[in-house]
């Protein structure tokens, strides 16, 4: 008889090894970090019978919290990398995406749950809010690196585009999520809930994350790199669990202002990065977060990979594949294309843009947060759809993104090789 408690024990340190040796194993193999992680859960669960089975659905206030903290800690994690100061210009990519992108997709997710799948008006805007947000956290191979030091470093369209969008739209999905809320309380008619959801779940929680999250950033940064007391600047002595406290202050001060924290956060983030921008500390505090968020992402993707293999998707039916399909392969891509066109990027880089709208944890979260909240009939049906999509996406992003990104990185360094000439060139490498 194998005992269960130390074998979670036993599979959790493996795992967590795994967690730290698998980035530099995978570097330049088009197999990614969470197709790894989902698959040992797949078969772990499958094999160790003696293993509690993790359905998100009989443990929905458990998978709720685990979710929301892994998102969280990697919307710190996003903002602080990001080595691009925020403006209108700058940002145009992401705005585009946010403002375009987004709801397209919602929309098409909308009509195909209703169309194809027979759910509900409150169900089908459910899982167009789980399905709308693009991942901080399994988005690692098209998303930006560390924090730098150097003040002429810029990150490259695609990847900064991918990782603001992912920052901010995981924090923007909460208002139709609380549409669909509304919707299972009060019906579907507008008159009983639009007035209140644009009111405050729309203008006042989406502002009240904003501020907060400017004012927590804006002190934060004071506390780091201002103080006039040396032994108080926490700068100068290199404390990277500081970023939990960021994150942890500003989710809660939003949550209980109900605002939106996700929101709150990301924009903190984006308000510490501002202040000092070529100081040091900021690489500390990613690091440590990122550590954070590798672990809570490997302990998701397992726990995942076993609700699959213990019976996750067992109503899925050809209905639910092909809409997953056309989510990953045409909605995303296609709303991503036209979200993008007339902007800066150039169309290899709008390409990549498009096809990457990566779904990973954060669907999970909104999932769980919403059947805790309120009654969905299709609650079982929704968590096998969005389970299913975010298994396809890890799948077909997992093994495409290595080879997309080595593309994009040497035409662009192909294309600057050419703007300074092959002597020069030479020159520069010497």
């Amino acid at each position: 008889m194998i005992d269960g408690v130390g074998l979670l024990y036993a599979a959790g340190g493996v795992a967590a090894l795994a967690a730290a040796l698998l980035p530099r194993l995978l570097g330049r193999v088009p197999i990614s970090m969470p197709m790894v992680f989902l698959a040992a859960g797949l078969v772990g669960f499958s094999v160790f019978t003696e293993l509690p089975n993790p359905d998100p659905i009989a443990h929905g206030a458990f998978a709720e919290h685990l979710t929301e903290a892994c998102v969280i800690i990697s919307l710190m994690g996003a903002g602080l990398a990001l080595n691009r100061p925020v403006g209108l210009r700058r940002w145009m990519s992401t705005w585009r995406l946010l403002a375009i992108t987004m709801p397209l997709s919602v929309a098409a997710v909308v009509v195909l749950g209703r169309g194809l799948l027979g759910l509900s008006v409150a169900g089908a805007v459910l899982l167009a809010a789980a399905l709308a947000p693009t991942d901080p956290v399994l988005a690692g191979e098209v998303q930006v690196g560390e924090p730098t030091d150097d003040p002429e470093h810029f990150d490259d369209e695609a990847r900064f585009a991918l990782t603001s969008e992912a920052g901010l739209n995981d924090g923007l999905a909460f208002p139709i999520t609380y549409a669909a809320i509304a919707i299972s309380v009060a019906g579907a008619a507008p008159s009983g809930w639009l007035g209140h959801w644009l009111a405050v779940d729309v203008g006042y929680r989406v502002a009240a994350g904003v501020v907060i999250g400017l004012a927590t950033g804006w002190l934060l940064r004071k506390l780091f790199f201002s103080v006039p007391s040396q032994r108080l600047r926490l700068a100068e002595h290199a404390e990277g669990f500081v970023a939990l406290a960021a994150t942890f202050l500003a989710y809660g001060a939003a949550e209980l202002a109900h605002g939106y924290g996700f929101v709150a956060v990301f924009v903190c983030a984006c308000t510490i990065r501002a202040g000092e921008r070529t100081h040091g500390y900021h690489r500390v505090l990613h690091e440590y977060v990122e550590q954070i968020e590798r672990l809570l992402t490997v302990s998701i993707l397992v726990l995942l990979g076993g609700a699959i293999a213990r019976g996750l998707l067992q109503s899925i039916g050809w209905l639910d594949v092909l809409v997953a399909g056309l989510v990953l392969v045409i909605i995303r891509p296609l709303s991503g294309w036209i979200g993008l066109s007339g902007g800066k990027t150039g169309p290899r880089e709008r390409l990549v843009i498009a096809f990457f709208g990566v779904r990973g944890i954060g669907s999970l979260f909104y999932v769980a947060y919403a059947v805790t909240e309120a009654k969905f009939a299709e609650g079982e049906h929704i968590w096998a759809v969005t389970a299913l999509v975010i298994m396809g996406s890890v799948l077909l992003h997992g093994v495409t993104a290595t080879p997309a990104m080595r593309f994009l990185d040497l035409r662009r360094d192909q294309a600057a090789a050419s703007e300074i000439g092959p002597d020069q060139s030479a020159a520069t490498h010497v």
